[in-house]
């Protein structure tokens, strides 16, 4: 889904139906930030999440073939390219806790 999308979406979700919450978290040891909504949509207590994320252009693993040793892996990110995904929650009254719903199924 193109980035610009999302707040046409969130917009429409505000307009039609009761926004239970709403914000927007920033994970720095990940680098990412998550924006979300929850809402009562026509099947239940909805979430949507849109993450952003810098582009992975690449990584190095280190590694030693000694026995016992570590190994590690630094990712190099893009300073202006991003991505972004968009999840899709339904709240499931038995678990106690969201089910993700495969957003594809949805044509965004």
């Amino acid at each position: 889904m193109h980035p610009d999308k999302w707040p046409e979406i969130k917009q429409k979700i505000v307009d039609s139906f009761e926004v239970r919450d709403q914000g927007e978290v920033n994970h720095e040891d990940r680098l990412e930030t998550m924006e979300f909504i929850e809402f009562k949509g026509p099947v239940g207590l909805m979430r949507l999440e849109w993450i952003t994320r810098p582009r992975v252009l690449g990584k190095k693993t280190h590694y030693s073939t000694r026995i016992g040793s570590d190994v590690g892996v630094d990712y190099i990110y893009s300073a202006d390219e991003f991505t972004h995904t968009l999840k899709i929650f339904k709240w499931d009254n038995l678990a106690d806790d969201w089910q993700e719903i495969d957003a594809g199924s949805f044509g965004l």
